[in-house]
C-alpha cells in the first residue's frame, strides 16, 4: 500500500517537473523561433494582402463608385436646400417690407439681364398683365434698385441706378438737402449739384425727394462714402454706395402709385 502511493507521488512529480521544463524551453525558445520566422512570415503576408487586393479589386471598385455617387447626391442635396433656405430668407424680407411700408407693391422675380446693357439692366417675370407700367419704381427689401422703362405683356425691363441715363431726385435725410442721383456705370453712385455749403457728411442716408413722378418719398438709396468739390468750385457731389447689392438681384418688388 505504502509502495502504490509512493508510485503515484513519483509519477505526478515527474509529470509537473516535464510540464515545468517544457514551459521553459518555450520561453527561451520563442524569441529565436519568433526572429526566425519573422521574414518567412512577413512575406506570407504580403503575398495575402497582393492576392486579396487582387480578388476584392472588382468588389472595392464597385463600391468605391456607389460611396462617390452617395457623396455627389448628398452634396447636392445639401446645396438644394441651402438655395431654399436663402430664397426663404429673401421672401421674408420681402414680405416684412410690404407689411410696413405704405407702398402697393407687385413682387416679381428677375429671369435675365438686359443684353444691351448687362449691367444696368434686368428683365423681370410680370408686365403689364399684372398692372406693372412705365415709370414705376424698382425696389428690393434693401431700398431702390431702378424704374421700369419697358413692358411686355408677360416681362417688363427695368433699368437700376447704375445706368447714367438714370437720375433720381434725392436728399440727405439727416440735413433735408436735395440733390439728384445719377449712375456712373461703376458699382457706386454720384449725388450732383449740391450747394458748396451743403451740410453732407460720411454715411449720410440718401433717399428719394419724391419730386419724381416715378419714386415716391423715402426710399432708401444708399449712404455717402465719399465727397468732393466739382471743377468750378461752386458746388459739391458725393460718392453714394447702394443699400441694394445692384450686381446679385434676384427678385423685385415693383411699387404702385
Amino acid at each position: 500500500m505504502f509502495n502504490l502511493k509512493n508510485k503515484n507521488l513519483i509519477l505526478v512529480l515527474s509529470i509537473v517537473s516535464f510540464i515545468v521544463l517544457l514551459s521553459l524551453s518555450v520561453v527561451i525558445l520563442v524569441n529565436p523561433l519568433i526572429s526566425m520566422l519573422r521574414y518567412p512570415l512577413g512575406f506570407v503576408s504580403a503575398i495575402q494582402r497582393e492576392v486579396g487586393g487582387v480578388v476584392f479589386y472588382h468588389r472595392n471598385l464597385v463600391q468605391n463608385d456607389l460611396l462617390k455617387r452617395e457623396v455627389d447626391y448628398l452634396k447636392n442635396k445639401l446645396n438644394s436646400m441651402n438655395e431654399i433656405y436663402l430664397e426663404n430668407l429673401r421672401l421674408k424680407e420681402i414680405l416684412s417690407l410690404k407689411q410696413r411700408s405704405p407702398f402697393k407693391f407687385i413682387s416679381a422675380r428677375v429671369i435675365a439681364r438686359s443684353a444691351d446693357n448687362w449691367s444696368s439692366g434686368l428683365i423681370i417675370d410680370k408686365g403689364s398683365y399684372s398692372g406693372i407700367k412705365k415709370g414705376m419704381a424698382a425696389v428690393t427689401y434693401l431700398g431702390l434698385i431702378g424704374r421700369v422703362i419697358e413692358t411686355t405683356n408677360q416681362t417688363a425691363k427695368v433699368m437700376l441706378l447704375t445706368d447714367p441715363n438714370l437720375g433720381v431726385s434725392s436728399l440727405i435725410q439727416r440735413s433735408r438737402q436735395e440733390g439728384l442721383v445719377c449712375g456712373t456705370l461703376g458699382s457706386n453712385l454720384i449725388m450732383k449739384y449740391l450747394p458748396e455749403d451743403a451740410d453732407i457728411k460720411l454715411q449720410d442716408v440718401i433717399v428719394s425727394s419724391g419730386l419724381n413722378n416715378s419714386y415716391p418719398k423715402g426710399l432708401l438709396i444708399g449712404r455717402v462714402v465719399d465727397i468732393g468739390n466739382e471743377f468750378s468750385g461752386l458746388s459739391k457731389y458725393a460718392i453714394i454706395r447702394p443699400e441694394a447689392q445692384l450686381s446679385n438681384i434676384e427678385e423685385v418688388l415693383i411699387a404702385v402709385q
